[in-house]
């Protein structure tokens, strides 16, 4: 069975690679070091089934990204990841259903493990 594929997008690169390792076994996953980057890899990819984007990088924000790519595909499942506090612009997405969920920095294995298993993501 082919495994699922995600979309990592964040600007520092050691998390890209670290994200991949991690998830290797889990998932297909794609990496991307910038909203600009990861917009070509969406567009190129038609079988992205997750995203999960770091919320502050330079040029397109994450939130940016998410709201641009869930114009082009409504059914990807789509995070956020911040290693800072909610804004209420954050909030406002989530409430909106244009972000699933979010996810804190450093980031937890167990947790995206978990909410990715979760019946109600599909």
């Amino acid at each position: 069975m082919r495994k699922p594929k995600l979309l990592y997008i964040d600007d520092e690169v050691i998390n890209l690679y670290l994200f991949r390792e991690m998830f290797r076994k889990d998932f297909e996953v794609l990496i991307a070091g910038s909203g600009e980057e990861a917009w070509e890899v969406f567009l190129e990819t038609k079988e992205i089934k997750y995203v999960i984007s770091d919320m502050r990088m330079p040029g397109m924000s994450g939130l940016e990204f998410i709201k641009r790519a869930k114009l082009e595909r409504p059914n990807v499942i789509f995070c956020l990841l911040t290693g800072y506090d909610l804004t209420k612009e954050m909030l406002r997405a989530i409430e909106e259903k244009q972000v699933a969920c979010y996810f804190s920095k450093p980031l937890d294995p167990a947790e995206i493990r978990q909410f990715f298993s979760a019946g109600d993501v599909e």
